[in-house]
């Protein structure tokens, strides 16, 4: 099948002028192409910053990152913006949506950016993706006027509009009651089922159960990699 990310020997450390700060120490990791990994650990040990290097948010890192069988050292600003924009999807714990625009809008907003498609075949392709997540009804709204589980909702559709190979989703379920937090994992359950790779970083076993694998990390290295 084949990986979509290799990382290998990595590691991040924060400095400070008296203080450097090892967040992530000498991982070792392969993500199959479909597969869904979920990645647990207390607080303070690595999980959101190997979620940022995996998303190229962060590129300040030590050992070699590896992406669709491209090594990623080297690569301008631009060259990483691109890749993120065409390959990674992003569902964010406080939801991140843009609250001047509309649910259609931000949904849209990924492929807007790229200047390539007309507007016209921007909204339809959002308008499929808020199907997806059943949230066409919501369109013309604004975020505000959303409940927290349709936040969540607008925010998968907008992680999927790309049609990623890989969605990272960072805490998705923290903001959310019992209720909408199981019906964003089902969601979730739907994406993966479709071919997508997921990395998942949460703090609930039982969210944690429904991946294929789960790594855990301590101080910031991994710890184990179950099957889930």
């Amino acid at each position: 099948m084949g990986n979509i990310v290799t990382l290998t020997k990595l590691s991040r450390t924060y400095r400070t002028e008296h203080v450097a700060t090892r967040a992530l120490d000498g991982i070792d990791l392969e993500i199959a192409l479909g597969e869904y990994i979920a990645v647990c650990g207390p607080s303070g040990c690595g999980k959101t910053t190997l979620l940022s290097i995996l998303g190229l948010l962060d590129n300040a890192f030590d050992g070699q990152y590896t992406l669709d069988s491209r090594p990623l050292a080297g690569l301008t600003s631009n060259e990483l913006a691109r890749l993120r924009n065409r390959r990674l999807g992003f569902v964010f714990q406080n939801f991140s949506l843009l609250s001047d625009l509309s649910v259609l809008d931000n949904v849209a907003l990924p492929l807007r950016v790229r200047r390539e498609l007309p507007a016209a075949q921007c909204r339809a392709a959002a308008e499929l993706s808020l199907a997806q997540v059943g949230m066409t009804h919501r369109m013309t709204h604004l975020p505000a006027l959303l409940s927290g589980g349709e936040q969540q909702r607008v925010a998968i559709a907008r992680a999927l509009v790309t049609q990623p190979a890989l969605i990272l989703a960072d805490e998705p379920t923290g903001n959310l009651d019992s209720q909408n937090a199981e019906n964003v994992m089902q969601l979730l359950d739907t994406v993966h089922a479709s071919g997508t790779s997921i990395v998942l970083v949460t703090h609930e076993p039982r969210f944690a159960a429904r991946a294929g694998r789960i790594i855990a990390l301590r101080d910031g290295r991994i710890q184990n990699k179950s099957t889930g």
